[in-house]
C-alpha cells in the first residue's frame, strides 16, 4: 500500500488548486478581452444554454432572472448599399428597419446573410457580441438603454452575458443611442 508522503501530498494539493482555478475561471472572448482593454465597469454572467430555446436573448433574461428589457440582443443589418450595421435591441422587442435606415442615413436596411454575418464579427449567431467584433462597424443602441443603469449583452458566446452601462458601451463602440424598435 501507498503511504503519501508530505512531499506528495503538496503536489496533489497544487494540482487540486490548478484545476479548480481553471475550472472557476470565465472563458475568454474577444469581448471580455475588449472589456478588460477598456476597463470597463462589467460583470459576467453565465448560465446553460438550451439549444431547444426559441429565442436566446429571452433565454438569457429568464436564467438570469432580470427583466427582458435590461437583456440586449446584437442584430447585424446591410443596407441598400451593402454596408453592415450593428442593432442593439432590448430582446422583447422588434428592429423596426425604417428607423433602423433612418438612424444611419440610407435609404433601406434588411437583415444580413448569416455566414457574412458570422465571417465579419467573429461570433456564432446567438452569441454575437456588439463588443471585440473583427471588424469594427456603425452601430446603433436603442434609445430605451439609456433608462437603464446597467444592459446585459452577449458576452460572445451562448450562455455568456455581460452587463455593464449603456453609456460605456455606447463610448467603446463609438454606438449612437436611436430609436429603432416598433413601438
Amino acid at each position: 500500500m501507498d503511504v503519501l508522503t508530505d512531499e506528495n501530498r503538496s503536489v496533489l494539493i497544487s494540482i487540486r488548486m490548478y484545476l479548480l482555478k481553471k475550472v472557476s475561471e470565465p472563458p475568454m472572448t474577444p469581448a471580455i478581452n475588449l472589456a478588460k482593454k477598456h476597463r470597463l465597469d462589467y460583470q459576467l454572467h453565465e448560465y446553460t444554454h438550451d439549444a431547444q430555446a426559441a429565442s436566446f436573448g429571452l433565454e438569457a433574461a429568464e436564467k438570469l432572472g432580470v427583466d427582458a428589457a435590461q437583456v440586449f440582443k446584437t442584430l447585424v443589418v446591410s443596407s441598400d448599399a451593402g454596408a453592415l450595421a450593428v442593432a442593439i435591441l432590448p430582446v422583447d422587442k422588434t428592429l423596426n428597419f425604417k428607423k433602423m435606415a433612418k438612424a444611419l442615413s440610407c435609404k433601406k436596411v434588411q437583415m444580413a446573410d448569416s455566414k457574412l454575418v458570422e465571417r465579419t464579427t467573429g461570433y456564432v449567431l446567438g452569441g454575437v457580441s456588439p463588443l471585440g467584433q473583427k471588424k469594427r462597424l456603425p452601430t446603433m443602441i436603442d434609445c430605451s438603454a439609456q433608462t437603464q443603469s446597467t444592459i446585459y449583452v452577449s458576452g460572445g458566446r451562448r450562455g455568456l452575458e455581460i452587463e455593464l452601462p449603456p453609456h460605456q458601451l455606447a463610448t467603446t463602440l463609438n454606438a449612437h443611442f436611436a430609436a429603432i424598435t416598433d413601438d
